[in-house]
């Protein structure tokens, strides 16, 4: 089965800075090197969607600049369904600076542009392309009432919606109620529900958080730890591939991309879709950039085979 994807998301060039180590304070530090690539948190799960076999479809928005028409080239070339995607006229198009260390951590400097400027009126009537589609995926570089409207609509589908509470902030209760399965990192989690997340009982509690908010389905990532699931039937935890990380950029992008690939829209195999997208975010981290180091299927699937 090939699973048909629907991403609502961000759309970034990121410039990336090489670094020995993170300034301090006021501190002025000299970068080794300088890249830039193709990102956004929506655009990397989307191409990692597609990467990993998934039919997958773009909503999002751009500026009316010579970025913009290279993130539209980079994800058609990666065979991600562009119809979807708006030109805005009056905002640039997203980008990301981000610097990246000697040990491969990184952190992140996001302007929206043309992403935060999206408006609900921009999705139109989706019938057709819900009507065929398994999951939505939405995160939080574009406005909250878009996804909103966009998970309405695609529950009148019986489509899987699927949210990646990154960059964490509150949320619209609203669009927990349209939220089939939440996927926050440790951090985002605790930020989330105000629950520390130390042990399973916690994870347990932060999971009977969302159900009481209508979200039947938890996955924390707890980066090298795995990532915990919490299903209304079932729960557990599925350890991380040990490997030497690189540049951790879009690894969580990935992750989410790849999980929705493979995933059956009732969640009944979740375990397995979990190792899948846990492998596949590990050879992420392996390489550099965003969007250049996501695998594909056959990829993952070797390095499976090879432990």
């Amino acid at each position: 089965m090939t699973n048909h994807i629907v991403v609502l998301g961000s759309i970034n060039v990121d410039t990336t800075y090489h670094v020995d180590r993170f300034p301090q304070p006021g501190e002025t530090i000299a970068a080794l090197s300088k890249s830039s690539a193709p990102g956004g948190k929506g655009a990397n799960q989307a191409v990692a969607a597609a990467r990993s076999g998934a039919i997958t479809s773009f909503i999002g928005a751009v500026g009316s600049d010579s970025e913009g028409q290279y993130m539209l080239d980079a994800l058609k070339d990666n065979d991600v369904d562009v119809t979807h995607i708006t030109v805005d006229q009056f905002h640039g198009t997203g980008s990301a600076a981000v610097t990246l260390d000697a040990n491969g951590q990184n952190d992140i400097m996001v302007y929206g542009g043309a992403n935060q400027a999206m408006t609900a009126e921009v999705l139109g009537d989706l019938s057709s392309l819900l009507a065929k589609t398994d999951f939505v995926i939405a995160q939080f570089e574009t406005p909250q009432a878009v996804a909103l409207a966009l998970f309405k609509q695609a529950k009148q589908h019986q489509v899987t919606t699927i949210l990646n509470p990154a960059p964490a902030h509150s949320i619209m209760p609203e669009l927990l109620k349209y939220t089939d399965v939440i996927a926050p990192n440790e951090t985002e989690c605790a930020l989330l529900t105000g629950i520390e997340i130390s042990d399973e009982e916690s994870m347990l509690k932060s999971a009977d958080y969302f159900r009481q908010r209508g979200v039947r389905h938890l996955l924390i990532t707890l980066g090298s730890k795995g990532v915990f699931y919490s299903c209304p039937d079932k729960h557990g935890l599925v350890p991380a591939f040990k490997v030497k990380a690189v540049d951790t950029t879009a690894a969580g992008d990935t992750f989410i991309g790849a999980l929705s690939s493979q995933l059956e829209p009732d969640l009944a195999n979740v375990a397995d879709a979990l190792v899948y997208a846990q492998r596949a975010s590990s050879l992420t981290v392996q390489g550099m950039g965003a969007m250049p180091s996501i695998p594909t299927a056959e990829q993952v699937r070797q390095a499976l085979a090879t432990k």
